[in-house]
């Protein structure tokens, strides 16, 4: 089955160029959109999208409280990438801390757009590594997670955690530690079972802001 997505954005351009580069490919599904983050919420439960594509700076209810109502209401939740139009924006950082799954930027070109869709659907995270070191070192504040420096992690599930941090997919971890891509989605599931995240996004954010992994 196709991935279906859900367009919010308070600029009809916007989304009008996102559905023209998603709905040109055959295994990607626009099934909605929305000019505002008050309006994601019926639309999510409604048409159940796969990916929810969000702006983060909208008129009555920005995409950072959207993402928090729809994790915290819907069961089974869709992915949510965030699209910005500057990579550095705190609204990101919070979106992020949210547990959104990703970023991306308006200015990204239709195949890096289709490449994100398919990405975070199939449940990996989409981070850039520059920009999530420079918006932790900016808005993370140094703030430090108790639960990570407690969870106890294994020296392979350090190993992962590090990678997942520098942006890398599950394939390739597996590649770079020499493991079956199953093995590391176990040792993924493992990170974040004990770190208590949501998502690899959130165990990202907490490596940086817990001194983990150094920002700088």
């Amino acid at each position: 089955m196709p991935v279906s997505i859900l367009l919010v954005d308070d600029e009809p351009l916007v989304r009008s160029g996102l559905r023209a580069v998603l709905e040109a490919q055959p295994d990607i599904e626009v099934v909605g959109e929305a000019a505002d983050g008050a309006a994601v919420l019926p639309l999510v439960r409604r048409l159940r999208p796969d990916v929810v594509a969000m702006d983060v700076r909208m008129p009555l209810m920005d995409g950072i409280e959207a993402t928090r109502l729809v994790l915290r209401t819907v069961p089974d939740p869709p992915k949510i990438l965030v699209v910005t139009t500057f990579e550095n924006d705190e609204y990101v950082y919070e979106a992020l801390r949210a547990g959104a799954d990703g970023f991306l930027l308006k200015r990204a070109r239709p195949a890096e757009i289709v490449h994100a869709v398919r990405l975070v659907a199939e449940g990996d995270s989409l981070l850039f590594p520059a920009a999530v070191r420079r918006l932790a070192a900016e808005h993370g504040g140094g703030t430090a997670r108790a639960g990570l420096l407690d969870a106890a992690l294994t020296d392979r599930e350090e190993a992962v955690l590090r990678l997942m941090c520098r942006g890398m997919s599950n394939a390739e971890i597996a590649a770079t530690l020499y493991l079956g891509v199953e093995t590391v989605k176990t040792h993924v599931s493992a990170v974040l079972s004990k770190l208590g995240a949501r998502d690899r996004t959130q165990a990202v954010i907490a490596a940086y802001e817990s001194g983990f992994v150094a920002p700088a």
